[in-house]
């Protein structure tokens, strides 16, 4: 006899709402790559399951702007490529400098202390990049230390550090470097081989727009060597790279786990959508409706946590008004506009809302009902807007940016 656990009401298939995602991420999943998720699954050891492992290294290479050998897509979402990067670079009693100015610095000390390591905090303002000088001096207070590690795009804040000078600096003190992109990869400048990068982690669900659940890192051929060279295997079976070079290398494929065949097919499908459009197009398209989200929010009276030279176009930490109540106007978008954003983390709970405009989010329809529906929710709580001013001046942004590049091909013509 079965066991009925009954409900207090009928379970059928699940069908969840369309909604228009404008949040820390995930961000809306482009058709073509949904269509991809819904192909047959084969299997992991298919022959033509292995040409395509192949075709996503090599487009993640180019996402990455690198030619690392180890690009891959790692199975689970960008906390599993985080902790893949530490499990294998750090080692009891090594001392790991961790540079902090947000939620996700701090989750890199956790794994520094569960690998054994001796983390080193440099703290930042959260809102404000990392300081190359706090690096420089504490290195120099810390001549023996391994590794460095930062967020190169703070997903809590949408505050962008200099990646390229931290890495110099690390190196000229003899440290390897660990880089967290997973808001980075697809929506900003990013080149790990031009900067020298040691070890990057991604997700899949920010500016790849593909389904979450997968994280691409790169390792550098330092990574690797440094892997061989081991006396004692990685902490981690699941996350040890020299296993995990027999399922992703170059010559062979061994066995190691059963991978998310169909979220393969989903990321290789959204790094196909990336490499049509190209790199630079898809940097300057985050920026262009970055800039008129921003021209229509700065309408209504609102303003930005990070200082405009630091600000990840695809991330916008703003400001809630004195006297607003910033988890209703989040429930109201999402109840009644099927609109939803970030909250703040930490010490910004309750300070900051953050728009997403990631990927196949990132375009002039979502902009503009952000900034509808978010102008009539605040109206109604009696937040002084007039009607319309924030839709125009995004309007006035995209008119000012077509001209601008209509110019520029005539000059060049």
């Amino acid at each position: 006899m079965t066991i009925q656990h009954l409900p207090p009401k009928k379970i059928t298939s699940f069908y969840p709402p369309q909604r228009t995602l404008m949040g820390p991420g995930p961000s809306e999943i482009a058709p073509r790559v949904l269509a991809a998720m819904s192909l047959p699954c084969i299997g992991y050891l298919d022959p033509v399951f292995v040409d395509m492992m192949d075709e996503l290294k090599m487009l993640l290479r180019y996402a990455f702007q690198t030619d690392n050998a180890l690009t891959f897509p790692a199975s689970g979402p960008g906390s599993v490529g985080m902790e893949m990067c530490f499990v294998n670079m750090v080692d009891p009693g090594d001392k790991v400098i961790i540079c902090r100015n947000g939620v996700f610095g701090g989750r890199m000390i956790e794994n520094v202390l569960r690998c054994g390591g001796i983390p080193v905090i440099i703290e930042d303002t959260w809102g404000e990049p990392v300081d190359p000088q706090k690096l420089e001096d504490t290195l120099k207070q810390h001549p023996d230390t391994k590794v460095v590690a930062f967020v190169h795009a703070e997903t809590s804040t949408g505050c962008m550090s200099d990646a390229k000078t931290l890495v110099e600096i690390a190196h000229r003190h003899g440290a390897l470097t660990i880089v967290d992109a997973v808001t980075q990869l697809g929506g900003a400048p990013l080149f790990v081989d031009e900067w020298n990068i040691d070890a990057i982690y991604s997700g899949s669900q920010k500016c790849l727009s593909c389904t979450p659940g997968l994280s691409p890192v790169s390792f550098s051929q330092r990574i690797i060597d440094r892997i061989k060279s081991r006396q004692k295997p990685s902490q981690s079976w699941f996350m040890d790279l020299d296993l995990v070079l027999g399922y992703w290398g170059t010559t062979s494929r061994t066995y190691h786990h059963t991978a998310p065949i169909n979220g393969l097919f989903a990321l290789h499908e959204s790094l196909v959508l990336l490499r049509e459009e190209g790199l630079e197009n898809a940097w300057a398209r985050h920026t262009r409706h970055y800039l008129a989200l921003k021209a229509g929010l700065e309408a209504m009276g609102l303003s930005y946590l990070v200082k405009e030279e630091y600000r990840l176009p695809q991330l916008n930490a703003v400001r809630v008004p004195d006297g607003v109540d910033e988890a209703r106007v989040r429930k109201t978008l999402l109840t009644e506009f099927n609109l939803e954003i970030g909250a703040g983390l930490g010490p910004l709970a309750g300070k900051i809302w953050r728009f997403g405009l990631m990927g196949y989010s990132a375009k002039s329809e979502n902009v503009m009902l952000c900034l509808s529906a978010l102008g009539s929710v605040l109206m109604d709580m009696g937040y002084p807007i007039k009607v319309g001013i924030a839709e125009a001046a995004a309007h006035q942004a995209y008119a000012e940016q077509h001209a601008q590049a209509a110019k520029n091909i005539k000059q060049v013509s």
